[in-house]
């Protein structure tokens, strides 16, 4: 029985990687075996990458980080929502806070994180029990040994993606044909944290740094990419989560050891920048997960590689998200599915810091391919657009091969600001510098103006909370900060009084215009800021003419058509419609957990529903 579980295992390892396009396939490429007995494929180096390549895919795809862990799961926060008007049961169940059990958005992703989990215990059971990998040439051990870090490195992956957004969560480190049962209850997230924080720094030890892992790049684990993990994981493990017993948003009493576990993995990430550094131009970071190599500085430590097409190993990346395109311009249909929150656009400065263009999708491409600017409450996501692919109206693919960012070496230094501050009870001269290489980076040209810099603990807190809104907004990295900070009940708050505040035009929102009047203008593909300041609007460039009260009137000087701005924004659409309010179905001490699929927890009985569904 066992070996026919374990055969029809390796059978559906090998056809997650058989479809491969030129970008990856040097990554992602391996050779089909005829006989998949765990002898046969861990006796070969070859079948053992194939293998491994059939874990990865598990990231990917609709049900991964090609639309629905990606796109989906990170909602809502103070940066991105998604589009459109509540339904319990899909995708915006999600984004308000209020899904149901039956959600369809649910499932298949929860489904596909433990089919990577199985694939992943598989390869960590027979690797290590390789002939290669105990007496094997040097070279070949070698190898292996690679192999099973990464086999490691990803099991760590699916687990943490599946605690984070659902708690504790049944685990099992060995291949189901060896359990001792196939329907395990829930286990304690500390004791599943503990296993994979182990299991990474194993495997930081066994996978080389990305400059000797050859054609990897950063579409596979190395160490680096391993080592930043295992922080955010710490980082994770020592903030607070809403625990199952109490029905409270608690830390442990340890969370300093975990912070410095993460404090010690990027202080080493930092030491070797070689491997890995800033880039110096924000904006490429983002147009490289569109294939188009801009990053040598290696900034992105783990990309998820899309390819091939279809609903399984692409994503949908820049089609559901991003800049919207209208289906009749020549970029053909693409974008739309997440909306910026009003408030968020003006949470940047507004004329020095380039990443406020490259992360909100101010414009729209119209039906005759030129740009025209949204109306405030219609904004989108703007780091995935289609206009960044080689995709054009003449293609039907909803597939644009754009990969996503696991994570990035700003990351690794924002992580190391925080934890510096908090176990040193303020921040060193080190921690402040980490917080000001990734600002003086987004205020490129105007470096002597970036905030100052606190040197008191929450002062400094405080700015890296800020900082992580602005720096990797529409990245799903907010929501879940927030949560770890137990900080995401009290910004909502703070969040709706800012939106009151824009609606009515007061405060720090006094001079913001009801209406804007707009032109059509070409859409040239400049780096983000330029364009953005291209944009036809009557009274000038939108630095000036978004932060200025403006005509007032709905009536348009001629040439120019109105546009919606403050006017956009209402107290029912923004806060207290039941459809589109913001975070409308939020309960804390509830609603940081997602529910548990209905169809999961009829297949397994001994699995517990998540308190309040």
């Amino acid at each position: 029985m066992k070996n026919k579980l374990i055969n029809s295992a390796f059978l559906v390892l090998a056809i997650g990687a058989m479809i491969i396009t030129p970008s990856c396939k040097k990554v992602l490429d391996f050779e089909s075996n005829s006989s998949s007995t765990e002898a046969t494929v861990f006796e070969s180096t070859t079948y053992t990458n194939s293998a491994l390549i059939g874990v990865y895919n598990k990231l990917i795809g609709d049900n991964g980080y090609g639309s629905r862990l990606s796109t989906l799961f990170g909602l809502t926060a103070e940066d991105f929502k998604t589009s459109g008007s509540y339904a319990s049961s899909d995708r915006r169940g999600i984004s308000m806070y209020g899904a149901s059990s039956d959600n369809t958005d649910l499932i298949n992703p929860f489904a596909q994180l433990y089919q990577g989990i199985e694939r992943a215990n598989i390869c960590i059971k027979y690797i290590p029990a390789s002939k290669l990998y105990t007496s094997g040439s040097a070279a070949d051990q070698a190898l292996m040994k690679r192999y099973y870090g990464e086999a490691l490195a990803l099991r760590a992956q699916f687990y943490f993606e599946l605690i984070r957004n659902w708690g504790d969560v049944p685990q099992r480190f060995v291949p189901a044909a060896f359990a001792e049962t196939l329907f395990p209850t829930n286990a304690d997230r500390d004791q599943t944290y503990e296993q994979i924080i182990a299991d990474l720094k194993t495997a930081a030890d066994l996978v080389p740094w990305r400059s000797a892992a050859g054609d990897y790049g950063s579409f596979r684990f190395t160490k680096g990419a391993i080592k930043g993990l295992r922080a955010r994981i710490a980082l994770f493990r020592g903030g607070y989560s809403l625990r199952t017993t109490t029905r409270q948003m608690e830390r442990r009493a340890d969370y300093l050891t975990y912070y410095k576990i993460a404090l010690d993995e990027c202080k080493e990430i930092m030491d070797n920048r070689a491997q890995h550094s800033l880039n110096p131009v924000y904006e490429n970071v983002f147009k490289t997960l569109h294939g188009i190599r801009v990053d040598d500085a290696h900034e992105l430590m783990l990309e998820v590689a899309a390819y091939g097409s279809n609903a399984s190993t692409d994503s949908k990346l820049g089609y559901y998200n991003g800049i919207r395109f209208a289906a009749a311009s020549t970029y053909g249909t693409g974008g739309g599915g997440m909306n910026a929150i009003p408030t968020y656009f003006y949470e940047f400065d507004a004329t020095k810091d380039c990443r406020r263009d490259v992360t909100i999708g101010v414009f729209e491409i119209t039906g005759t391919s030129k740009k025209l600017i949204n109306t405030l409450n219609n904004f989108t996501d703007a780091k995935f657009r289609k206009s960044w692919t080689a995709f054009d109206g003449k293609s039907s693919s909803q597939n644009f091969a754009v990969n996503w960012p696991i994570l990035r070496f700003a990351d690794i230094l924002l992580m190391y600001a925080e934890a510096d501050n908090e176990i040193n009870n303020g921040p060193s001269a080190t921690a402040k510098s980490a917080l000001q290489e990734v600002q003086k980076r987004a205020y490129a040209g105007f470096e002597n103006d970036i905030p100052v810099t606190p040197t008191d603990k929450a002062g400094f807190f405080n700015a890296i909370v800020k900082e992580r809104l602005l720096e990797f907004g529409g990245e799903a990295i907010r929501k879940f900060d927030l949560i770890r900070w137990n900080l995401i009940d009290s910004k909502f708050a703070e969040t709706r009084a800012k939106l009151r505040q824009l609606i009515n035009g007061e405060g720090v929102y006094a001079n913001v215009p009801l209406y804007v009047y707009a032109k059509e203008s070409n859409y040239n593909l400049t780096p983000s800021v330029v364009e953005v300041a291209s944009l036809d609007l009557f009274g000038g460039v939108p630095s000036t003419v978004l932060f200025a009260p403006g005509l007032g009137s709905t009536t348009a000087p001629t040439g120019y058509t109105v546009k919606n701005w403050r006017k956009a924004l209402t107290e029912e659409n923004m806060l207290t419609s039941t459809a589109t309010g913001f975070a409308f179905y939020f309960e804390a001490n509830k609603k940081e957990l997602l529910p548990y699929p209905k169809t999961a927890l009829n297949e397994n009985p001994n699995m517990l529903q998540n308190a309040g569904y």
